[in-house]
């Protein structure tokens, strides 16, 4: 039947053309012309996804999804999983600074890099016993002190999300996504806590003077703006009669670089201040003017002090221009950037490695390791900005924050 069928099909091409065409070289034709059909369309799709090894992992995704779709007893949100699998992609890099956002995410880190908006107003880390996330410090007129939220607590879900699974960029990435609305807390996995962001506007610099005569500075961030706020927070306070400096960058997730680089050409004399280096060994360098400024200067860091942070301090310890103090750092000192994809997600994606004026790769050394080792036995204590009145030593000694008062007292 199939053999009657090709020649009356033959007949008609013969016909209709006036040419004469036995039957077995109408089948050869017809078969050449459908392999290098065949054979350009496939070298097409392979040279749109990159490869073979490309088209073969993306045909296993097709593969794996066509699969859920057609056997999973539930319904399959097409959205979610395609978020999940892009997520997973990222992840398997193994580093913790590279992650995907989803278009909604991705919004509101716009909103949060700009410092227009930015974290709720807390500082926390991951507590592995219940496997949440301990509130370490809560600033004074944000939206989780006006909410109640206290040091000390241990966050378990966002918004019913449970967070036990996640890191604490992730845990940030999730209530970034929070932001400029109301969602809830949960506490020890019973008491659940509404958080009013609609206002969350944030100022990513804070200072005093210390009746010790030191200019007390905390950055929170190196976002968008804080470099010039900090140089103007140490303008003031020289301007208040300050001889010393404290830099409080514990709890800082760093930032942008540009920021980095203002506060420390402000303070450093002239020569390279740090460089980022791309995967093809290219440089960017970073230099300081000859201008300067020199005080009696300690820095503060803690585990939670990443990337641009830990920069800062790297290169203030090697120019020898301030005391390190507190605990080592962990070496997150990659530089990320945002890649936009076309349905308005992003990667965030670790793309250079920083280098200190002495070419030392902060990351793979394994963090900065401060001059002078201090706990603070009262985690809750961190970044507190209230209670150090001094005292009759001239030190914070009503302060639970045993770094700062360390640093007081070595500063005096």
């Amino acid at each position: 039947m199939f053999r009657r069928l090709l020649r009356r099909i033959g007949r008609f091409i013969t016909g209709f053309f006036n040419i004469g065409i036995r039957l077995k070289y109408f089948v050869l034709i017809l078969v050449l012309a459908c392999g290098g059909i065949y054979a350009l369309t496939y070298t097409k799709m392979i040279r749109q996804v990159g490869g073979k090894d490309d088209y073969d992992e993306a045909m296993r995704y097709v593969e794996i999804k066509d699969i859920l779709d057609e056997q999973f007893i539930d319904q399959v949100d097409r959205k979610s999983m395609g978020d999940s699998a892009a997520a997973a992609m990222v992840a398997g890099l193994g580093d913790s600074w590279s992650y995907y956002m989803t278009a909604d995410e991705f919004r509101t880190y716009q909103l949060s890099a700009s410092n227009d908006y930015t974290d709720i107003g807390m500082s926390f880390i991951k507590d592995d016993a219940s496997g949440g996330f301990q509130v370490i410090a809560v600033y004074a007129g944000s939206p989780a002190s006006w909410a109640g939220v206290g040091a000390g607590m241990i966050i378990t879900a966002v918004d019913g999300q449970s967070v036990s699974a996640m890191s604490v960029d992730e845990v940030r990435t999730l209530i970034r996504t929070k932001l400029n609305s109301k969602f809830t807390l949960t506490i020890g996995g019973t008491q659940n806590i509404e958080v009013d962001c609609s206002n969350a506007n944030a100022n990513a610099v804070n200072y005093r003077m210390e009746k010790t005569g030191a200019g007390y500075v905390q950055i929170l961030n190196f976002e968008a703006g804080s470099g010039q706020a900090s140089v103007d927070a140490i303008e003031e306070l020289m301007a208040q009669g300050a001889i010393a400096f404290v830099l409080d960058l514990r709890n800082n997730a760093g930032g942008l670089t540009s920021e980095v680089a203002t506060l420390l050409d402000y303070l450093l004399p002239g020569g390279r201040l740090f460089s980022e280096v791309s995967k093809s060994g290219e440089q960017i360098v970073t230099e300081s003017d000859v201008m300067c400024i020199q005080f009696p200067m300690v820095v503060l860091v803690n585990t939670g002090t990443f990337r641009e942070a830990e920069l800062c301090a790297a290169v203030l310890q090697e120019y020898q221009w301030a005391t390190i103090m507190g605990e080592a750092t962990t070496g997150n000192t990659r530089s990320q950037e945002t890649i936009t994809l076309s349905d308005g997600s992003a990667i965030r994606l670790s793309t250079h490695s920083y280098l200190t004026p002495n070419g030392v790769d902060i990351s793979k050394n394994g963090g900065v390791v401060p001059d002078t080792i201090v706990f603070n036995h009262d985690e809750s204590a961190t970044g507190t900005t209230q209670g150090t009145t001094g005292g009759e030593a001239g030190t914070a000694s009503i302060s639970a924050d045993e770094q700062l008062m360390a640093a007081l007292r070595f500063l005096s």
